[in-house]
């Protein structure tokens, strides 16, 4: 008779692209006997998990809360404790506002083992992959990743310090608050200030805008952009197309 292990592994699986898991991730996949995966997590990466495990969604979007935390928090001491090994799969890296620490603390403190997995970030890479560098020198000096909407629904303070500085600015869960933050932005940095939204970034169905404070509310609401988006504030949304620029006009010199 097999022993039970019982175990939680927190685990990022990264922003979107299954491609970008990294291999610790998808090894303790392989080695799951449950997986409770959420809404940002690529189903994809469930062909990693063994065809004996128990695969349940936990999803959470604004306004379609399939699951509330304290409801997942009690099935992964639930699962650990019936099943063995509980895989937790969330979006981006589970540390950037995405309450892997609290299921961490929760199963720990019901004598459950636990293991964090990094994720890649979803408000580093897509930025990056859209063309757009979080840091380039001459440009700017920081970056901030900042909430767009806190516990209670209301609008992170942070963003305010973040205004007045000069640091290129990520924000994630947003999009509810566009016009109070750019209206916030608009007050500290100017109308002429560059601004980038792009919505589910490293997939397929990737989409995005480009523009300055004082257009990018038209923009939206002609492209209709919505969740899961992130908005990127500052001088260096600029550099976005430049370097696919220069690689188009070397291979016109090329004979």
């Amino acid at each position: 008779m097999t022993t039970l292990i019982k175990r939680l592994s927190i685990v990022g699986a990264g922003p979107g692209d299954p491609d970008l898991i990294t291999l610790k991730g998808m090894k303790t996949l392989e080695s799951a006997d449950v997986v409770l995966y959420d809404a940002l997590a690529n189903e994809a990466l469930l062909e990693y998990v063994p065809e004996t495990a128990v695969k349940v969604f936990v999803g959470k979007r604004a306004g379609m809360h399939y699951c509330q935390q304290r409801e997942i928090n009690r099935m992964i001491v639930n699962y650990a404790e019936n099943f063995g090994h509980v895989v937790r799969l969330k979006g981006g890296d589970p540390y950037v506002f995405g309450r892997g620490h609290e299921e961490l603390e929760y199963a720990a403190a019901h004598g459950i083992p636990t293991e964090y997995v990094p994720g890649i970030s979803s408000a580093m890479a897509v930025p990056g992959l859209g063309g757009i560098p979080l840091t380039k020198r001459g440009v700017n000096e920081s970056f901030w990743v900042v909430t767009g909407t806190l516990k209670d629904h209301s609008t992170a303070k942070d963003l305010s310090f973040a205004a007045q500085s000069s640091a290129t600015v990520i924000i994630l869960m947003g999009m509810k608050k566009l016009p109070e933050i750019v209206s916030l932005f608009e007050q500290y940095r100017g109308k002429d200030e560059a601004v980038a939204i792009i919505q589910d970034g490293s997939k397929e169905s990737e989409r995005s805008i480009v523009g300055d404070l004082g257009g990018i509310l038209d923009i939206q609401q002609h492209e209709q952009l919505t969740a899961p988006a992130i908005i990127v504030i500052g001088e260096v949304v600029k550099e976005k197309g430049k370097a696919l620029g220069h690689m188009l006009a070397e291979r016109a010199l090329v004979p």
